[in-house]
């Protein structure tokens, strides 16, 4: 971070010593985890990224799902989709932070036969979601979710298991609510009686025609972000260091949003952002670099590192938008009387976009020396096992 720790104060006390002391206590946390960690012998190049499996019934709207979020297919035209009939992978990697793979397992297959080894499956996982379709009989879909949670919980108790209750945007309001006290009193009803106590389960209203399922798809991903504690306490400290009522940090390629400020988050606001993102990308498409230098940006978009949008809303609130990476950006609400003092917002932006790049380096120090670990690891197996093979000759 440029400037000293003795820097001059930007609003209500040192900033920059804030944006230090939330680095360190980052450092330290990673320095435990590091020490810690050993689960990591399945990754040979020490660099680990989350699985996330999607399951649930044929038809249930997993395919769809991907397609909306991770590739921008307008939902209309996922009526035309055919149902997946095999296992699709999916490596995700729009930023530093948002990156992981995706397995969608068709509907129609029991991942519990003995055909499949179902353990190295769930061993690896991270996060399980299950969709279930909420305009069908979903009694099939309990069923289904309690022995997969269940089974993949004997294999590995780490995994995050999250229920999408899909489909939605058929139903009035009261009639949701209806449904997801439903199923989720039925879900876990099912787990206490057969004595799984300490499976826990997280319910999301999800369609893809409307905001949910970005919001619900960031609040999975999230779980996965081991620096999410760090990138919530430097949001916390450049809002009240800047007189800003609601941050959040998006993958503007995908629109999850990785991490936001400790106030509550607000669907409308939400909603808001999202609609922010899509009108700075539409409009530069139009206004922005030429379409050959697109390939060298997030996901072959115009957005680039150098991207900036402020939205006076009639409301006497402004929108503002910040890139702090080509994949990322700061989107914010602020006070008109705040946003008076736009170069102190700047000045607290700059102060948080190079805490961000420390957060960066930090973990890809880490990364680094878990790959030079793994090497040398793998470098005494070999020795070992040539020396194994020399002395026992045939």
């Amino acid at each position: 971070m440029s400037g000293s720790r003795n820097g001059a104060a930007a609003a209500g006390g040192n900033t920059d010593l804030d944006y230090y002391d939330a680095i360190d206590d980052y450092v330290t946390a990673m320095q435990l985890e590091d020490d810690e960690e050993e689960c990591f012998s399945h990754h040979s190049d020490g660099v680990v990224k989350p699985r996330i499996l999607v399951m649930g019934l044929r038809k249930s709207g997993k395919s769809s799902i991907q397609k909306v979020v991770f590739h921008k297919m307008s939902p209309n035209e996922t009526l035309y989709l055919e149902s997946t009939n095999r296992i699709y992978t999916e490596d995700v990697n729009s930023s530093s932070f948002v990156s992981f793979q995706i397995w969608d397992l068709p509907g129609q297959i029991d991942f519990f036969d003995p055909i499949f080894d179902h353990e190295m499956i769930f061993r690896g996982t991270e996060a399980l979601i299950f969709v279930i379709d909420s305009q069908d009989d979903y009694v099939e879909a309990l069923d289904r979710l309690h022995n997969t949670v269940t089974r993949a919980y004997k294999v590995n108790p780490k995994i995050h298991f999250e229920v999408f209750i899909h489909k939605v945007d058929g139903l009035s309001d009261d009639h949701k609510i209806e449904k997801q006290q439903d199923i989720q009193k039925r879900a876990n009803d099912d787990l206490v009686d057969g004595g799984f106590t300490k499976i826990h389960l997280s319910f999301y209203l999800t369609s893809i025609y409307d905001h949910s399922i970005f919001e619900a798809f960031s609040k999975v991903v999230q779980k996965l972000i081991p620096q999410l504690p760090t990138l919530e306490n430097l949001l916390n400290i450049f809002i009240s260091n800047s007189g800003i009522e609601k941050a959040f940090l998006f993958d503007v390629v995908s629109k999850i949003y990785i991490a936001t400020d400790s106030s509550p988050v607000d669907m409308a606001t939400y909603e808001l952002f999202c609609d922010m993102i899509d009108v700075v990308i539409d409009i530069s498409c139009i206004y922005g670099r030429a379409p050959h230098h697109w390939e060298d940006n997030a996901g072959g978009l115009p957005y680039d590192d150098e991207s900036m949008a402020i939205i006076h809303l009639n409301n006497t609130t402004v929108m503002y938008l910040k890139e702090v990476t080509k994949f990322l950006a700061v989107v914010c609400f602020v006070r008109k009387e705040s946003f008076e003092r736009k170069g102190l917002i700047d000045y607290n932006f700059h102060c948080f976009k190079q805490a961000i790049q420390e957060v960066f380096d930090v973990r890809l120090r880490v990364q680094e020396n878990r790959k030079l670990y793994f090497q040398r690891r793998w470098s005494e197996v070999s020795a070992k096992s040539n020396e194994a093979s020399g002395s026992n000759p045939r």
